[in-house]
């Protein structure tokens, strides 16, 4: 029998730490100029490349911390996340150097890497719309995205980028502390319950876990890419209507606050048809938008990164709905690690790769490197095994 829905505050502050991952890990992609200039550095895209080790930890970190969230338990493991990501970002704001900065944002990405192989399936045990709740989660996760883009301006802007920092530390802590005393408790840890069986029989596990490897991982690509560029790329098109942070990161939040709507929609469509026939074409549409992206600037470009991105955030909630579709809940955080740390971990060198291709072909080489990668993924969906929909269960 599968567990019954967590409480309210549970989900709130599961949901309120997807927000959090996501937006502490794009703070320094946002603030990279100003720490650039404190740092001595002639160019923001000298800089880019210390950022990687945070987002290769993100990834490969998803393996230790799947199996310990099976093993071990998940509110144990969501605790060690909120109070580690906390303590971390505090350690951020107060390094001197770009080995310094390098090293505490490597041991932010580690503890940020817990949230989605056991944050996700904590949140989704026992739901009855599974589509649904990943679609609310992944809303939440890029709503941090769009805070930290405003945040972060306004803060580097009016109190400086080690602020930007701190403020969303402590907020973690606190959220630690709310959930240390109001979190669901567990009866045991998730592999030690009687589990049930996989709701779709038929589908070959390994062919599943390689497609969904692979199309997560391009899919990451393209996230990387995207959140940790973004800031700058949207600078570069506007450059003849704006060139002040704040206005930038308001206008960049604007857009991922609307194309996170999207993951609502997906959401709700997961729940009521194929998985094969929406992702195609949702990854479709992104592939053309990118390359559309590559031939537009000013008001213009940031209409198509409105809609580029949504569909970028629209393809998230996918792999997630494969594994609740596929997977027991007693391994789903294994299987979600260790798709997360092949996926995540190579998607790293996207970090890495944004300032030298920058610096030497420009924002129209990014996009079209983007678009590609699209092309990719679907190239990989088409051989996706064919699955019925699902029944959609009763609301209320």
């Amino acid at each position: 029998m599968i567990a019954p829905m967590h409480n309210k505050t549970t989900q709130t502050l599961l949901n309120v730490g997807h927000a959090m991952d996501h937006m502490m890990l794009l703070i320094f992609a946002t603030a990279v100029t100003s720490i650039a200039t404190e740092f001595g550095l002639a160019r923001w895209e000298d800089l880019m490349p210390y950022g990687v080790a945070a987002f290769f930890f993100f990834g490969i970190g998803s393996l230790p911390a799947g199996k310990l969230g099976d093993h071990w338990g998940r509110r144990k493991m969501m605790l060690v996340f909120f109070f580690g990501m906390g303590l971390a970002s505090l350690l951020v704001a107060a390094t001197n150097t770009p080995l310094q900065m390098a090293f505490a944002l490597a041991l932010l990405g580690a503890f940020a890497s817990i949230y989605h192989p056991v944050g996700i399936p904590m949140l989704v045990q026992g739901a009855p719309r599974p589509g649904w709740t990943i679609g609310v989660n992944g809303l939440a996760g890029n709503l941090g995205v769009a805070f930290a883009a405003i945040v972060t301006g306004f803060l580097v802007k009016y109190a400086g980028w080690r602020v930007a920092f701190v403020v969303p530390g402590l907020l973690c802590l606190a959220c630690g502390l709310l959930f240390a005393v109001y979190g669901s408790r567990e009866s045991a840890a998730p592999a030690k319950k009687k589990g049930g069986a996989a709701q779709v029989s038929g589908v070959p596990m390994a062919r599943l876990f390689l497609i969904m490897t692979m199309a997560a991982t391009s899919g990451s690509l393209l996230f990387n890419f995207s959140t940790n560029a973004n800031f700058e790329l949207l600078t570069d098109r506007l450059r003849e209507v704006s060139q002040d942070p704040a206005r930038i990161g308001t206008l960049l939040a604007l857009v991922y606050a609307v194309a996170s709507v999207t993951q609502l929609i997906v959401g709700h469509l997961i729940d009521r048809h194929s998985l094969k026939r929406l992702y195609i074409g949702v990854i479709t549409l992104q592939a053309l938008l990118l390359l559309l992206a590559t031939t537009l600037n000013g008001w213009a470009f940031l209409l198509i990164q409105l809609l580029f991105m949504s569909a970028i955030f629209g393809a998230i909630p996918f792999t997630d709905a494969m594994i609740v579709r596929f997977v027991d809940d007693g391994m789903r955080s294994r299987v979600a690690g260790m798709r997360l740390a092949v996926s995540l971990g190579a998607s790293s060198v996207a970090v890495w790769l944004i300032g030298p291709v920058v610096k030497a072909a420009g924002f129209t080489a990014l996009l079209g490197v983007m678009a590609v990668t699209s092309v990719v993924t679907l190239l990989v969906l088409t051989q996706m095994p064919r699955t019925p929909a699902p029944v959609p269960a009763p609301v209320g």
